[in-house]
């Protein structure tokens, strides 16, 4: 935090909003270090709420630059608690943090499938989160009976456990200070540059390399996570231009992934479903009839049905897929599963790590995983 943020918060923070909340012309952007100082205070909350919500609505407004990005990322990596894991790769799957309304996330299965594989994994999220305040990987989770609450420390010795090798870590126990922002979010209404730097902390990192597994959306997002996900410090990263902006391509028409190893120049690739055998009658797996209706929330986008009771039937899915049933949910399961496997390189192709995932859910190994949660 810069000398001045330290002495006067209200003031830095007042001469922070005056440069970027003056309009489409006026408006002047950002170093990096002003940004992570002005986020800094927000997180320590040693500002106004007003004008930590000013400071957010107005980096969305004028559209935040790289620095900006970069710098709120920083002051959230520096309240972010850390933990290293007694495993050379960790992968982190990142699904939206404001979740699912349109579809059910068995991506939440995924970790017990790629630990089964040999990946230690973990997936990070919150419980619910706008503007879709849909059904989340904790909720899923906890649904399926998994422990939704570990800290950091306690997540890294299961992915070192032999019979576990993943873990999921919310971001109340990774990053109190940031979630302690929900509140505040959901008063914003509009999704602020928050939403796009949470999914790049990883509270678990392996002893060698962390490895990176997002969604995105829309076209400019792959160039910004690829900057902000080498800002912090993943040795890899895939995006995939999935469905609801999450990590699951779409099960019936082709999509494609952004990625980086190591120093490596940023590509692409092109993905076809039907590559690798899958052949779905729809894009991802479906919500069942008879689901309740959603909370009424003014600010929310696209929901219909109740997020907790998606998120039950997505854990009955994910179950029976680990279970080896066929459908959707299975095959939504092998294709990111094997995504993840061949951009790790432990598969020399998209179809022998299609087998592998394929192999752990009929063999029951990726249920097995999920059975030992309970173990000290």
């Amino acid at each position: 935090m810069t000398q001045a943020a330290a002495n006067s918060p209200n003031e830095f923070m007042r001469a922070i909003i005056q440069r970027i909340a003056t309009g489409p012309e006026l408006s002047k952007d950002l170093s990096f270090d002003e940004a992570r100082g002005a986020m800094e205070l927000v997180l320590q909350n040693r500002v106004d709420p007003v004008q930590a919500g000013v400071f957010l609505i107005a980096l969305r407004m004028k559209r935040e630059t790289d620095d900006e990005n970069r710098g709120v990322l920083q002051a959230l990596m520096d309240a972010t608690h850390y933990a290293t894991a007694a495993a050379e790769d960790v992968i982190q799957i990142a699904d939206p943090f404001d979740g699912y309304v349109r579809g059910l996330p068995v991506s939440a299965f995924l970790p017990p499938v790629l630990a089964a594989c040999g990946v230690p994994c973990v997936s990070v999220g919150a419980e619910s989160v706008g503007p879709k305040y849909g059904a989340t990987h904790r909720k899923v989770l906890r649904a399926a009976g998994v422990d939704v609450d570990l800290t950091p420390q306690a997540a890294a010795r299961r992915l070192a456990d032999a019979r576990t090798g993943w873990a999921y870590v919310d971001q109340r126990h990774s990053c109190p200070a940031l979630h302690d922002l929900l509140g505040l979010r959901t008063l914003i209404v509009k999704r602020p540059c928050l939403t796009t730097t949470e999914v790049l902390l990883s509270p678990v990192r392996g002893q060698a390399r962390t490895h990176l597994v997002t969604g995105y959306v829309h076209k400019p997002y792959p160039r910004i996570y690829v900057l902000l996900a080498k800002h912090a410090g993943f040795d890899s990263a895939m995006l995939v231009r999935g469905v609801e902006g999450g990590v699951t391509p779409s099960l019936q028409q082709a999509s494609k992934y952004v990625y980086f190893r190591g120093h490596d120049d940023t590509q692409e690739q092109r993905l076809d479903p039907s590559s690798i055998g899958i052949s779905a009658e729809s894009r991802a797996v479906p919500l069942p009839d008879g689901l309740p209706a959603a909370v009424e929330r003014p600010d929310a986008i696209g929901s219909v049905v109740n997020a907790d009771a998606a998120a039950a039937a997505a854990a009955r899915a994910g179950l029976d897929a680990l279970r080896g049933a066929s459908g959707p949910a299975y095959d939504s399961l092998v294709y990111t599963s094997a995504l993840c496997l061949y951009h790790l390189e432990r598969a020399p192709s998209l179809v022998a790590a299609a087998d592998q995932a394929r192999a752990v859910l009929q063999s029951g190994q990726a249920l097995a995983r999920l059975d030992t949660r309970n173990r000290s």
